[in-house]
């Protein structure tokens, strides 16, 4: 009898898209009217069902149109997307999503998700000349006998650092660069292949869950509900370390586990594959030359380069392929590679991570079908309904699990903040608690279920370290449990405070 296999990444997506198709027949079509700013005329701009009108950016106008955010946060570009007017929701004339529609949404998406698709196939051409050269190799045997008893520190420093990017500026997407540098090193260690995915993913999880500094989150939200992004920001400094210790004693848990007895990981059978495509063993015999040395220093150069331009030179996706392209070109020289090979090697290299490129492309195309169908809005306006009438404590976990829910539909931070934050941040005043706690609630709720997101990052990270999303729910799972109670019972405490 033929055992079931569970299905890949791409068609859980497809499968995702067919049923929220089905759900744009089933939910009504709605929208709220926005608001959005002009800089260069100093004006906003109305957008309802039926037309757009212009009005003066004042603090007046905004009052009028009962958005409680003070002016400058639009004039200094702290908001620069268009937001949801509060109580203007109405419905609309459906539009349900059909097979053509859903045929073509994962096009529509790979063409959308083009800025980080040409992102992960450089990094892929990037994987495939360093590893030509065997920097990586050495880099390896050399950190494997530094670290020898103590491999343990690798959890902790890869963790705590992935989670240092996510709170700060929002590290998560360009984690995806991580997984081919890191695995090789991890089971040089003896560990098996979850053990680099989870210090990686659940590294950039619990940094951008918690998130402080984050200006795609924290900041954007605060903005968008009227409160200055420092409020709140002690108790998320709080949920930061005491979450990143959890996750680091998770890991480490089934870690040493795992050396201990190889038949324990949950990828076991996995085992001989993974280690044969990315490799496992230290080679003594590879010396780490010079030459090898300024190769791994340049490949570092690019990920220390790529942070500061997106944490401080306001980069993205097309500066930080260039800074990864011209690192590749770089190494290549200096590796004394052939034009014709480096040609073969980067576009071999690129090929590897195709199917990675591929599930981003299928994601953002369920995302499509949705705005599409236009049902976000209607999802919100239940949900901001669903919570009258509750004490604060039930209110503020009710919160909690709405954001989770929605990012599904909403997997964008920065998307979900101005969409939803000035609909739901008044409510919090009907109860008699703070805004920051609307705040606390969104980055909570979206990060707990950004561990299991199947529409986030989590499938396409697992594609590259070739695990199953079977498997990564069963090693997930009683650490998501163990975090919604410790989440839960510090939003309630902090409610009642």
């Amino acid at each position: 009898m033929k055992t079931i296999k569970f299905p890949t990444a791409q068609t859980i997506l497809i499968i995702i898209a067919g049923l929220l198709a089905l759900l744009t027949w089933i939910v009504p079509s709605g929208k709220y009217d926005s608001l959005s700013y002009n800089k260069l005329e100093n004006t906003f701009t109305k957008t309802s069902l039926s037309e757009s009108t212009k009005i003066d950016a004042t603090q007046e106008n905004l009052d009028l149109l009962e958005i409680k955010i003070p002016l400058e946060k639009f004039t200094n570009g702290d908001i620069w997307k268009p937001i949801s007017i509060p109580n203007t929701y109405k419905q609309v004339e459906a539009k349900p999503q059909g097979v053509i529609a859903f045929i073509k949404s994962p096009i529509k998406g790979i063409i959308e998700g083009a800025d980080i698709i040409f992102l992960v196939l450089i990094i892929g051409g990037l994987i495939g000349i360093i590893n030509y050269t065997n920097a990586f190799d050495a880099g390896i045997s050399w950190l494997a006998k530094t670290l020898k008893g103590y491999e343990y520190v690798l959890i902790i420093l890869v963790t705590t650092l992935v989670a240092i990017g996510g709170t700060t500026f929002g590290l998560a997407e360009e984690t995806i660069a991580f997984y081919p540098i890191l695995i090789p090193i991890f089971l040089a260690a003896k560990y098996d292949a979850m053990v680099p995915l989870a210090s990686i993913y659940i590294g950039s999880s619990i940094g951008t869950m918690c998130s402080t500094t984050n200006p795609f989150s924290s900041i954007i939200a605060s903005d968008a509900a009227g409160i200055n992004w420092t409020s709140g920001i002690t108790g998320r400094f709080i949920m930061l370390s005491l979450g990143t210790l959890i996750c680091i004693l998770y890991i480490i848990r089934y870690a040493q586990r795992v050396k201990k007895d190889p038949t324990k990981s949950i990828i076991y059978n996995q085992k001989e594959a993974i280690e044969q495509h990315f490799g496992s063993t230290t080679n003594d015999s590879l010396k780490l030359t010079f030459r090898l040395r300024l190769i791994l220093i340049i490949f570092i150069l690019c990920f220390i380069i790529m942070i500061y331009g997106v944490s401080q030179l306001e980069w993205w996706f097309l500066e930080m392929t260039v800074v990864f392209l011209l690192g590749a070109i770089a190494i290549g020289i200096i590796g004394k590679i052939k034009e014709h090979t480096f040609v073969d090697v980067f576009v071999k290299g690129a090929g590897e991570l195709l199917g990675v490129a591929i599930i981003i492309g299928i994601a953002r195309g369920v995302t499509i079908l949705m705005n599409d169908g236009q049902i976000s809005d209607t999802l919100l306006y239940y949900a901001s309904n669903a919570t009258n009438g509750m004490n604060k404590g039930v209110f503020i976990n009710a919160m909690l699990y709405i954001y989770g829910g929605l990012s599904f539909f909403i997997p964008s931070s920065s998307g979900m903040a101005v969409l939803t934050m000035p609909i739901m941040s008044p409510l919090a005043d009907g109860v008699g608690i703070g805004r920051e706690m609307i705040v606390n609630a969104y980055q909570y709720g979206m990060g707990l279920f950004a561990f299991i997101n199947p529409t986030g990052l989590i499938l396409a990270s697992l594609a590259i370290v070739k695990v199953g999303y079977n498997k990564w729910l069963k090693f997930i799972m009683p650490l998501v449990f163990i975090l919604l109670v410790f989440t839960m019972a510090v939003l309630t405490i902090s409610v009642y405070l």
